[in-house]
């Protein structure tokens, strides 16, 4: 069993869950006869106390409430339940139907339970034997199976499975795909509804070991050490949950569904907190697949819907993962048996050198300054089947906020038969010979609740606009901008279009800056491709979230998630497309601003047989929400480097700009 944690109550309402309110939580769902043998804690999360109580008087003494899902391995369905730690007492209870609602998260149990079920069936065996396959030998994907033509699968708890060659116990069977076969398990009745075989497919046999130096070849010998050091410590400090550096505040939370949790991110403006964000997350991401097949068609991923990032969160290493003066973080979640589970070292904390913040040699005044950017990182990587994600938050010393997702591992693969398969069906890429991986999305959708100097917001789009030749431009060489006020949720679900230099502005129309301007902080889109499945299909009924790069909704508690509470096996409709059928007033009120980004992914043979890191994000940038620079107070860096830089040009002084990027 991993290491519980019996530390003391949390200090602050927004503080993430102890592992003592873990374990009261579940003696009080015992008690109350919720956990019997056969159930399992597939998520347990804090229930986040009202604003007005979060901003009232006294605060800490807010109730502690979890939410806790469970999932009963020999009955369908599951229960929703609250739970007041504080009070040590079920508060409320849902039988949940899985025809309505669809099925709970992917059990850990369930990942060794679609091989091992598989293994039994006899057209599963004959299917393997044809290909002259050893079951010992084959590892099974276990896949969140979404919601199509099946009716037998109605109200039943289904996965899929891929098949892959290990060759040993150390082998990347990625690199092995058995092609052309699927079997659908049903994992309550232990009992295998389908299988689909549609021929034998040559397995490809290069190896994908990316650690064996037979495939990798001698590694590099040039580079010399790069060390980082901050010899008198972090310029950070951290009480509890509570993160303060430079001008910036925030409370840091771990979930096992969303993960990193950012809350009530303020900036320290002269005198005042000027609040920015009330809280931060990656709400839902999705791994939609291009390929038609038979075998592959109904690929798509929910990874927070379905699978929990949170709960596969790495334990980070220094030196490997962090670079710097590190702080770790421990997370501490519920396992599927509601106890206390300590996962190491979950999330990273550090601050690094980004550069230059500004820089000016001026003839006239005869000067020469320069600033170097710093920015404070928190950051946490998880691992779900092939691919690994990394969420990264950075805090910059002018004010900006950014959210940057890393993918790597392994893409998932297929076989690849041969010349003139492109042309035949053309939705995957070549990686290796006979081995190719089918074209694929990874969509985030990250939930900002915003609070730009407090709870009245308003979403403008702000776009470039050309203006014609005319009297009022008679030499044609004159632009501007629009500002268009998105007023009800109906009209706040718009796509990003960088030809426009389309950016949204998160105003508040009752805090003005010195110029008389309403506040703002812009939400920078990159502008990536939307989800490309068709308005028809499945996937798009499901993930309509990731239709739209932005949506805005009045502030509702219960409305958390993207794609809803339920998303495995869930037809569709929930979420975003549910939360803005209401068709809100949002003109001056506590909004929620929900931004989908990511990568559209055409596997290249360079991401094989590990793929080097690919980057997506947005950034939040001040608007007027400064009365000027708030970087001025940044001073000279102090830095050996630029003293030393100074002494070999002769001068007893650091150079003014002699600290370059």
């Amino acid at each position: 069993m991993p290491p519980i944690a019996t530390d003391a109550g949390p200090a602050h309402p927004l503080s993430p869950l102890t592992g003592d309110e873990i374990s009261i939580a579940r003696q009080v769902l015992t008690d109350a006869g919720l956990l019997p043998e056969t159930s399992r804690v597939v998520y347990l999360g804090l229930e986040e106390p009202p604003k007005e109580v979060l901003y009232g008087p006294d605060c800490t003494a807010a109730e502690r409430v979890v939410r806790a899902l469970l999932h009963d391995t020999v009955t369908p369905g599951g229960r929703d339940v609250l739970v007041s730690v504080s009070a040590k007492a079920v508060l409320a209870e849902r039988r949940l139907d899985p025809a309505a609602d669809g099925q709970l998260p992917v059990l850990d149990e369930e990942f060794e339970l679609v091989e091992q079920v598989l293994a039994t069936d006899e057209r599963w065996l004959a299917a393997l034997a044809a290909r002259d396959l050893d079951v010992a030998t084959v590892r099974v994907a276990p896949l969140s199976a979404g919601v199509f033509e099946y009716p037998e699968e109605t109200g039943r708890r289904i996965l899929r499975g891929l098949a892959f060659v290990q060759e040993h116990p150390t082998d990347h069977a990625w690199a092995h795909p058995v092609d052309g076969l699927v079997g659908y398990v049903d994992v309550v009745d232990r009992t295998v509804t389908q299988v689909i075989d549609l021929g034998v497919v040559p397995i490809p046999t290069e190896s994908g070991n990316f650690d064996d130096v037979a495939v990798t070849g001698p590694l590099r010998t040039s580079q010399k050490p790069i060390e980082i050091t901050q010899p008198e410590g972090p310029s950070f400090t951290l009480d509890g949950s509570l993160l303060e550096w430079e001008n910036w505040s925030v409370r840091i939370g771990f979930d096992a569904r969303e993960g990193l949790v950012l809350h009530q991110i303020s900036f320290r403006d002269g005198e005042r907190d000027r609040p920015i964000v009330h809280r931060a997350s990656i709400s839902e991401m999705v791994v939609p697949y291009a390929d038609p097949s038979p075998v592959r068609s109904w690929q798509n991923y929910f990874d927070t819907g379905e699978y929990m990032i949170g709960r596969y969160a790495n334990a980070l290493e220094l030196g490997c993962d962090c670079v710097g003066d590190i702080t770790y973080l421990d997370a501490v979640i519920a396992d599927e048996f509601g106890h206390p589970r300590v996962l190491p070292n979950a999330i990273c904390l550090h601050e690094e050198d980004y550069g230059i913040l500004w820089k000016h040699t001026d003839l006239w005044a005869g000067s020469a300054e320069t600033r170097r950017q710093r920015r404070m990182v928190i950051s946490f990587f998880t691992t779900i089947g092939n691919y690994d994600y990394g969420f990264y938050w950075y805090l910059y010393l002018d004010g900006t906020i950014e959210c940057e997702a890393k993918a790597t591992g392994v893409v998932f693969t297929s076989a690849y038969p041969g010349p003139g398969y492109d042309e035949v069906n053309p939705y995957a890429s070549q990686l290796a010979p006979g081995l190719g991986a089918p074209y694929h999305q990874h969509l985030f959708s990250a939930r900002l609740d915003m609070a730009v100097d407090g709870p009245v917001n308003l979403v403008e789009e702000v776009e470039v606009r050309r203006v014609p030749t005319g009297p009022d431009n008679p030499r044609g060489n004159a632009f501007t901008h629009s500002r268009t006020p998105l007023r009800r949720e109906s009209e706040a679900q718009r796509l990003a279009d960088t030809r426009k230099g389309r950016v949204w502005h998160v105003t508040n129309p009752d805090s003005r800056n010195r110029l008389g301007d309403p506040v703002a902080y812009a939400l920078v889109p990159e502008g990536n491709p939307e989800l490309l499945a068709d308005e028809d299909s499945s996937i798009h009924r499901r993930a309509t979230f990731a239709a739209k790069h932005l949506w805005v909704t009045r502030f509702d508690p219960a409305e958390r998630y993207a794609a809803g509470d339920f998303v495995n096996q869930h037809a569709g409709g929930a979420g975003l497309p549910a939360y803005v059928a209401h068709d809100r007033d949002i003109d001056g009120q506590d909004l929620v601003v929900w931004h989908t980004f990511g990568l559209t992914h055409f596997p290249r043979p360079e991401d094989w047989p590990i793929m080097p890191v690919d980057h997506t994000g947005f950034v939040l940038r001040p608007v007027g929400f400064f009365d000027r620079n708030p970087a001025l107070d940044v001073p000279r860096t102090r830095s050996a480097h630029c003293a030393a830089r100074a002494a070999a040009n002769g001068a007893g002084e650091p150079l003014p700009g002699a600290d370059h990027e």
